[in-house]
């Protein structure tokens, strides 16, 4: 699979929401003005804080909020416009998305059959009953289940088999996309690293597209070919995880860096964290921009800043 064909590209995509009325009326810029490309088979890896714009970003992407402003492409044609019917359907089968919360995402009246079938009947994939039960049944063993289970209801499963559930539920409509949100971040640590462990052989194993949005870094550094570090709306800096990881250039990412625990209690208790501070910055007569630092690598600072923060 090669991986030199673009599955997503995003450009200046913007996603403001106001509030309020007359005087009081306020813009929230969630997501302001980012560009990023995703290839077949990679997985690009989303993070920051909560609140930075990382959940809007991957809701725009699919049509569930309408970009405000900017561009994406999916395997080439633009979707952030208007769609007639045919290309709505294109969309909804060629992304799917796992969603942060296992429990409040799946339908309490609704079997894992027919959760997990739905994409299948939306999308008029299957011809009938038998051919729809094979699919889920085949799709439930990959992702750790039995059989049996495609009778029975969410409320009778834990957090990690829910998600899993979910996760069959994305992959049944075969899509060349997957926005996963924060998928772990509502499970048990011990959970997590199983569920972490089956996106990674399912990833391998089918050469899966992914924009893993998260805000652990570590996680994020296990799973990604390349890494987006948001702030406040914006990419602040991006690159592969051995580059970016290594050598950070903005000062808010060396300050999430220096926030990922150690397992050395010994060093926990010595070490310093730093803390970001953004009146650092000062762009009242020079303007920030992104840079590239080669290797992949880059960075949005001013051209003074460069000098000042970024790695020689």
């Amino acid at each position: 699979m090669s991986n030199n064909e673009t599955v997503l590209d995003v450009r200046g995509l913007k996603q403001y929401f106001t509030s309020g009325f007359g005087r009081t009326k306020t813009t929230v810029k969630a997501v302001d003005g980012i560009d990023f490309t995703i290839k077949r088979g990679q997985t690009f890896g989303l993070v920051g804080e909560s609140g930075c714009g990382k959940t809007t970003t991957g809701r725009s992407i699919i049509r569930l909020y309408k970009p405000t402003e900017g561009e994406v492409y999916f395997n080439g044609s633009l979707i952030s416009g208007k769609l007639s019917r045919e290309e709505k359907l294109k969309v909804t089968q060629g992304i799917q998305m796992i969603f942060q919360d296992p429990i409040s995402s799946l339908n309490p009246r609704m079997t894992v059959r027919e959760i997990v079938g739905e994409g299948l009947i939306i999308n008029k994939l299957v011809k009938n009953d038998a051919e729809l039960t094979q699919r889920v049944v085949d799709i439930i063993r990959m992702v750790g289940l039995q059989e049996d289970h495609i009778t029975r209801y969410p409320h009778e499963f834990s957090g990690g088999q829910r998600q899993r559930i979910g996760i069959a539920r994305v992959l049944i409509s075969n899509p060349s996309l997957i926005i996963a949100d924060e998928p772990i971040s509502a499970l048990d640590v011990s959970i997590q690293a199983q569920v972490l462990n089956l996106l990674n052989s399912l990833k391998k194993k089918l050469g899966l597209t992914i924009l893993f949005i998260a805000h652990d870094l570590s996680v994020v550094k296990y799973f990604s070919d390349y890494v987006g570090v948001m702030y406040n709306g914006k990419i602040v800096e991006f690159g592969s995880p051995s580059v970016l990881y290594a050598n950070p250039a903005h000062p808010y990412t060396r300050a999430l860096l220096s926030a990922i625990p150690i397992p050395d209690p010994a060093f926990e208790r010595g070490r310093g964290y730093i803390t970001y501070d953004p009146t650092i910055h000062d762009y009242s007569s020079e303007q920030p921009e992104m840079h590239n630092l080669g290797d992949g690598h880059f960075v949005y600072l001013s051209k003074s800043e460069l000098t000042k923060f970024a790695v020689k």
